[in-house]
C-alpha cells in the first residue's frame, strides 16, 4: 500500500515479504491496525469512532486495532 501526506513519514518501507512476495514475514499489520492508523492520521481517536449497525453501537476497528507508530510518525 502506498500512503502520502497527512503526517505519514515519506521514503520508508515497513515490513517485508517472503521471496515470492506472497506472505508478510516482518512487521505485519492487520487491517484493523491499518484502519486505526489512518483514523489517527486524520486526527480521530479510533476508540471513539462509533456507528450504529443493526440497532447497536459498533466500533470501526472491532476493539482490535492499534495505531502503527512507525507509519504515523510523531502522532
Amino acid at each position: 500500500m502506498w500512503m502520502a501526506g497527512g503526517g505519514v513519514r515519506g521514503g520508508q518501507t515497513i515490513g517485508s515479504t517472503d521471496e515470492l512476495g506472497l506472505h508478510a514475514v516482518e512487521d505485519r499489520l492487520h487491517v484493523h491496525d491499518l484502519h486505526a492508523t489512518i483514523l489517527a492520521l486524520l486526527g480521530l481517536d479510533h476508540t471513539e469512532v462509533v456507528y450504529m449497525h443493526k440497532g447497536r453501537p459498533e466500533r470501526v476497528d472491532l476493539n482490535e486495532g492499534h495505531v502503527a507508530r512507525s507509519v504515523a510518525g510523531s502522532q
